[in-house]
């Protein structure tokens, strides 16, 4: 009996101590120290794919001949103030005013503008042309523990920070040092991992700039997994452990 009761002081302590060290896995970019520089994966910029939305607008110096680059109600797309949206066909295709049927995928939204604007010049329509190329519906989703939901990209290197951040960031009880990516490529999706605590891992990562319709998602720490069962987190309380030393002492003292 005795040696339970050594037992369970001895837990009771440790557990109070484990429960007083500072978390070795919160803070990001651990191995990243002031003057020193780390190799950034090469930026990827986002290229368009089937099912995308895009906005575009041309723009001339005689404004009625704007209207005629700009899709009707039933032109299989839809007109705004900032240009008429698009989605590409399965095909990689959209049918633009003027133009008839191109193909826009594999495309960066730079490269975009410039072709369309080579072939109004092409075909002798306008004479330069101003067009602008966005992203209408673009986006990653995020779940687990950080603010779920879609984040809209707005960019055209557009990284897993810049979700992160435009989300509000992990909560305390997200694990930073596997996040997960899961992103689709021909049908085939593929995971990845990321330690947000090393900044080396991080800059390096292939999903460290993201694509669209990318997945990230956050696992929660063991607490917050515990605050689950009926237990929950009772049981690494030092209060939990030392009540159990006094209920043993107790039974000790009975016999």
């Amino acid at each position: 009996m005795k040696n339970w009761c050594s037992l369970v002081a001895v837990l009771a302590i440790t557990t109070m101590l484990s429960s007083c060290l500072t978390p070795k896995d919160i803070a990001y970019f651990q191995d990243f120290n002031v003057g020193q520089s780390i190799v950034v994966q090469n930026p990827v910029e986002i290229k368009f794919k089937p099912d995308d939305e895009i906005s575009i607008m041309v723009s001339t110096s005689r404004s009625e001949l704007d209207e005629q680059f700009r899709l009707g109600g039933s032109t299989g797309g839809t007109s705004g103030g900032r240009g008429s949206r698009y989605t590409i066909d399965t095909d990689g295709y959209i049918r633009f005013p003027m133009l008839g049927k191109i193909h826009v995928a594999g495309l960066n939204r730079q490269e975009l503008q410039e072709y369309i604007r080579d072939l109004i010049m092409e075909k002798e329509l306008v004479r330069d042309p101003i067009v602008t190329v966005d992203y209408s519906n673009m986006y990653v989703v995020l779940l687990g523990a950080v603010g779920a939901g879609r984040v809209s990209i707005d960019r055209d290197k557009f990284t897993l920070l810049d979700a992160l951040g435009s989300s509000g960031d992990l909560s305390i009880n997200g694990l930073r040092t596997n996040i997960k990516v899961i992103r689709e490529n021909y049908g085939k999706k593929t995971a990845y991992e990321v330690n947000l605590c090393s900044a080396e891992d991080l800059y390096s990562s292939p999903v460290y700039y993201l694509q669209q319709n990318d997945v990230i998602y956050v696992e929660m720490n063991n607490k917050e997994k515990r605050n689950s069962t009926v237990m929950g987190n009772s049981t690494v309380q030092p209060a939990f452990w030392m009540s159990l030393a006094s209920f043993i002492v107790g039974v000790a003292n009975w016999f």
